[in-house]
């Protein structure tokens, strides 16, 4: 079960928001990279990075600061924001990104995923983002009809890596994951998924180590280890104890 701490960019900056609203923002560092490489310290065995603005303007915007943060840490960095072509796809795995996360094209362009699969079997990963059941894409910008269980579904025998569901409610907000739609979720396709938004403290993360035989993999975390209601080393240190039990 992997705890995978969040560095999401806006402006170079390493920032957290609530529920996915631009505007409401709060900064936790002016070097992601010095960020990255606490996480590191403190045990992560993967980054998620996001490029916020990428994400709304459909194009990277914060690859300097990404390049950085790759360059700082021996540990796979995971990232979305941003990817709606293959040269910007490249561009990122040739910075040295492991895993890209594909969110909008997933609805908006099928074709380009499928081609990604194909040319990086194993390195692509859905990012599910959802409100009140429905996905939403660009940037959360835009709300879809269709459920995260049948957008996953569309790519599930293709060859992608995992799956991240994100319960956008609960995004930043510490109310804790949505455990049930995480569940459900994993139960019901082939393929890992990690899950994301709400964690508030270490029960929150033991709560979803329950489900890591339903499949899930692992957690995405970003306030909570900002303002220090959770403490990754720990976090780390209860899971390994938990699962030697």
């Amino acid at each position: 079960m992997l705890i995978i701490p969040a560095i999401d960019i806006k402006n170079g900056l390493c920032v957290r928001l609530k529920q996915g609203r631009m505007e409401d923002e709060t900064i936790f560092s002016h070097e992601p990279d010095v960020m990255a490489r606490k996480w590191f310290k403190k045990g992560a065995e993967r980054l998620h990075l996001v490029d916020l603005d990428g994400a709304i303007q459909g194009r990277p915007v914060n690859s300097e600061t990404i390049r950085r943060i790759v360059d700082a840490v021996p540990i796979p960095v995971q990232l979305g924001g941003g990817i709606r072509n293959m040269a910007t796809l490249e561009a990122y795995f040739d910075l040295g990104i492991q895993y890209v996360i594909l969110g909008t094209v997933l609805y908006k362009d099928p074709e380009f995923v499928m081609r990604a699969v194909k040319m990086y079997p194993g390195k692509i990963i859905l990012g599910i983002d959802a409100i009140q059941g429905s996905v939403a894409v660009e940037g959360w910008t835009e709300d879809i009809e269709i459920t995260p269980l049948e957008l996953s579904q569309r790519y599930e025998e293709s060859g992608v890596a995992a799956v991240i569901y994100t319960d956008i409610s609960r995004d930043g907000m510490q109310t804790g994951p949505n455990l049930e739609g995480t569940r459900n979720l994993a139960r019901a396709l082939n393929l890992p998924v990690i899950a994301s938004g709400g964690i508030s403290g270490i029960k929150d993360v033991l709560d979803i180590l329950d489900y890591e035989e339903d499949g899930i993999m692992g957690m995405i975390t970003g306030r909570a280890l900002y303002d220090g209601s959770l403490d990754l080393a720990e976090a780390i240190k209860k899971i390994n104890l938990k699962k030697t039990t």
